[in-house]
């Protein structure tokens, strides 16, 4: 699940406005700004997926483990991590 600080980090690796997020994520501007809200607005899950697949698209990477969050920007976007 992408956090609101995940997303907003993401998009700042990238350049990209909320604008431009919600257009290649294929959300509304508003759902976005819900997302990213730290106020834990109630967001649904295609929305979080749709946004998670459009950062995946241009090469970021979501990490989560019990000691943090964060984002991870690849050389190649289009090159995948391998999966267990």
């Amino acid at each position: 699940m992408i956090t609101a600080r995940q997303s907003r980090a993401a998009r700042a690796l990238l350049g990209w406005t909320q604008e431009t997020l919600a257009d290649k994520a294929q959300v509304s501007l508003t759902a976005l700004k819900r997302l990213e809200s730290e106020s834990d607005l109630e967001v649904y899950e295609t929305t979080r997926d749709q946004v998670r697949r459009a950062f995946e698209s241009a090469g970021i990477v979501l990490l989560s483990t019990e000691k943090g969050e964060g984002v991870l920007r690849l050389h190649e976007p289009n090159s995948r991590l391998a999966r267990p």
